[in-house]
């Protein structure tokens, strides 16, 4: 689709292979899937070069540095830039975000001819100024061209003139920011990646083109040796996850299961938590979609694909009663507060201004936030599936409560998660909590509560 091109062969692949790994009790390091050929010297020089930053870079030991001096050397070879790259859609969303903030320091750095006193790390310092190559005053002059009107909509072709694509992951629960990827890449294509996990290769994307939503996967039989659990959405109960495996054969077209494989490194009849929905053959094989993640238990009423969906509405709606489209939801998560008598599911959301001269998120606003939030929160009930419903219907849920958090929260989260050996690269936010110490942790950050009985 991309045939290779001579001279425009650079990738900006926003990697992070830290040298920080996990070692099991038995010694043995682990790692993203991603990093080890990088931590483990396999990669070749020409690999290599096909990167836009060096391996000091990616190697590096900050993220937030390192994500900066991503931007700083794909500036540096902004017209030489054919592909955009990261595993998870998230991360183009933070990169972008952070360039919205750090481009007059990016500009700087590209005139003076080496990064801001704030990158720390002297081998990556080391390796960007050999990188940026001296002051590059006319780039720098452009780059700023370019972002000084603060117009980030389609920002990618203006910036790298000659980039053909974004890679990502944009199913699951990426699905969510698939439209503000979209607002940055303007008329750049999203393609969509194969279908991994970290105990295996799972399906092939025979269409990278197509959007989420319709993304389909073809099951090979030689990647592992796939078995299906039935997984029924029963609207009256719970969710049902039948005993007996059916292989690869024995799927059927519009029914949903649950994947389980036995791979060729050791994992027997190992449970993803992954549930897909076969939605037709090719050739033999099963062509699936992914529908979401399994439930972790019986317990649980809410699933990440209705929590989405009742979130989107929320937002319309939310920007219905305030007339503007300058407020936007730029993460969530939710928890079922078991200990509360009934039950209460709690929905945590971070809600930021698009707009700067908007000021409606201030504490003195406070009193019409709520009012806000009133007249918007059934909207959000309402999506929230049909096993929420008949639960809440029954008197075993009491009333929904949202809790909206100070803008920065989930970033906090995210650089919780890190320092306690979440590879960079492989972090997903949390779409439903299960841990109480992370509540704990956004409960720092509300701004405010807003419930059904208000």
């Amino acid at each position: 689709m991309f045939p290779p091109r001579p001279n425009v062969n650079k990738i900006l692949w926003f990697l992070y292979a830290d040298k920080i790994t996990t070692t099991t009790k038995r010694g043995l390091k682990v790692m993203a899937a991603s990093s080890y050929s990088l931590q483990s010297g396999k990669v070749t020089p020409q690999q290599l070069a096909l990167f836009s930053s060096p391996l000091e870079v990616i190697i590096g030991s900050n993220v937030e540095q390192q994500m900066y001096c991503h931007l700083l050397c794909g500036l540096r070879n902004l017209d030489v830039i054919d592909g955009i790259s990261t595993p998870y859609a998230i991360g183009l969303i933070k990169a972008f975000s952070f360039l919205e903030s750090k481009w007059e320091q990016l500009c700087v750095d590209l005139d003076c001819g080496f990064p801001s006193h704030e990158i720390s790390d002297e081998e990556m310092r080391e390796a960007v100024i050999n990188t940026i190559g001296g002051p590059q005053h006319e780039l720098s002059n452009r780059v700023r061209l370019v972002c000084e009107g603060k117009n980030w909509g389609g920002i990618v072709h203006r910036l790298f003139p000659n980039v053909r694509f974004i890679k990502c992951v944009t199913t699951g629960s990426m699905k969510q920011y698939y439209q503000k990827l979209k607002f940055y890449a303007g008329d750049v294509p999203i393609v969509g990646g194969d279908y991994f996990a970290s105990e295996c290769c799972v399906g092939l994307n025979l269409d990278i083109t197509q959007p989420p939503e319709t993304t389909r996967f073809v099951l090979l039989p030689t990647f592992a040796y796939f078995e299906f659990l039935p997984f029924e959405m029963n609207e009256n109960d719970k969710d049902v996850v039948g005993e007996q495996t059916v292989d690869l054969c024995g799927v059927e077209v519009g029914k949903m299961y649950e994947v389980v494989v036995t791979t060729y490194r050791g994992f027997y009849r190992y449970k993803l938590g992954d549930i897909v929905r076969v939605v037709g053959f090719h050739n033999s094989s099963p062509q699936v979609e992914f529908v979401m993640r399994a439930p972790k238990s019986s317990a649980e009423i809410l699933n990440e694909k209705d929590l989405i969906s009742a979130v989107e509405n929320f937002q319309h709606a939310l920007r219905g009663a305030m007339g503007i489209d300058s407020i936007e939801i730029v993460e969530f998560a939710s928890f079922l507060d078991q200990e509360q008598m009934p039950k209460q599911l709690k929905v945590f959301i971070e809600v930021e201004e698009v707009q700067e001269e908007s000021k409606f998120l201030e504490d003195n606003n406070l009193k019409e936030w709520v009012k806000v939030f009133k007249s918007c929160i059934s909207s959000l009930e309402n999506g929230l599936g049909a096993l929420y419903k008949v639960q809440r219907e029954k008197g075993h849920i009491g009333n929904l409560m949202i809790i909206i958090l100070r803008q920065g929260a989930f970033d906090q989260l995210s650089n919780l998660a890190l320092k306690n050996g979440t590879p960079a690269s492989q972090y997903k936010p949390p779409k439903i909590i299960r841990n109480h110490e992370v509540v704990k942790f956004l409960e720092k950050f509300t701004f405010v509560t807003v419930s059904m009985d208000d």
